[in-house]
């Protein structure tokens, strides 16, 4: 068994900070690209950012120069620092990664069950 566990979301004025941290376990081998995702009421789940085993990078545009992806491999967490937040930025933010389970040969998609983030005016 696998988990994907978010943390971090709650409510934050404009222009405000929060930390998101995603922690994945249980019998894991292998973790590839780790992704944090979001989707706002009324709207479809948008990739945020990316982050590959080797530290490679993606953003959207509408995060560029506000948010940072990082993780940890050691702890098998990815973390999303999202600054000079904005009221558009309200959403659950879901957290995702391929990992490689222990005794299997193919990478499963994991998602863990969301933290919501909201952003006041």
């Amino acid at each position: 068994q696998v988990q994907l566990v978010e943390s971090g979301g709650g409510l934050v004025q404009a222009g405000g900070s929060l930390r998101l941290p995603c922690a994945a376990s249980g019998r894991i081998f292998s973790i590839k690209t780790m992704r944090w995702y979001r989707q706002a009421p009324g709207k479809q789940r948008e990739l945020v950012a990316s982050i590959t085993d080797l530290g490679s990078t993606h953003y959207v545009d509408s995060v560029k120069g506000r948010f940072t992806i990082s993780r940890d491999n050691a702890k098998n967490t990815v973390y999303l620092q999202m600054n000079s937040l904005k009221p558009e930025d309200t959403a659950v933010y879901y957290c995702n990664a391929l990992i490689l389970r222990i005794g299997l040969s193919t990478f499963n998609n994991d998602w863990g069950q969301g933290t919501q983030v909201t952003v006041s005016s």
